[in-house]
């Protein structure tokens, strides 16, 4: 099965490609979207939601796990990463991938076994399960290589379960 895991973000969307082929893990491709800050808000919308379309045509994924929104005190910043996040999910939908969304916590508990772990110890662990040299740049990478990691152990738990 091969997975695409997105952290969203408007300013940096990270992505990651994944095949599990049993419970084995291995890297296809990673990386961010950027888009400039003097771009105005719909034409960063626009970049994310081509990008993502043309990384999905090219990779060719069959699923994908995207990272829910942490509450974050700032609501604006909030509110424009939730865009962000919406036109992922848009670019999955009419690509025709199945969906899965987790929380931080979730993501956090599937790659290192405790929810409240740290940002590194995360880093740490998507590097080793992936057998990679060095941790993944920008964090935001990782954090998708660990959205798509958690959807394959969680595919991995339902199947072996029956659901």
């Amino acid at each position: 099965m091969r997975i695409l895991g997105i952290d969203p973000g408007y300013a940096i969307l990270g992505y990651g490609i994944i095949d599990m082929n049993g419970s084995k893990f291995s890297v296809i491709d990673y990386g961010a979207i950027t888009t400039d800050s003097k771009m105005d808000m719909p034409d960063r919308l626009k970049c994310i939601y081509s990008s993502l379309m043309e990384i999905i045509a090219e990779h060719k994924p069959d699923t994908a796990s995207i990272e829910e929104l942490f509450f974050n005190n700032n609501a604006k910043t909030a509110l424009m990463v939730g865009q962000a996040r919406g036109v992922a999910i848009l670019a999955c939908v009419n690509s025709g991938l199945a969906i899965g969304e987790y929380t931080p916590l979730q993501i956090k508990q599937a790659l290192v076994g405790y929810g409240r772990a740290e940002k590194k110890q995360i880093q740490i662990m998507v590097k080793t399960i992936l057998n990679l040299e060095e941790i993944p740049k920008p964090d935001d990478t990782a954090d998708a290589l660990a959205a798509a990691i958690c959807h394959g152990n969680c595919a991995n738990y339902n199947k072996r379960i029956g659901k």
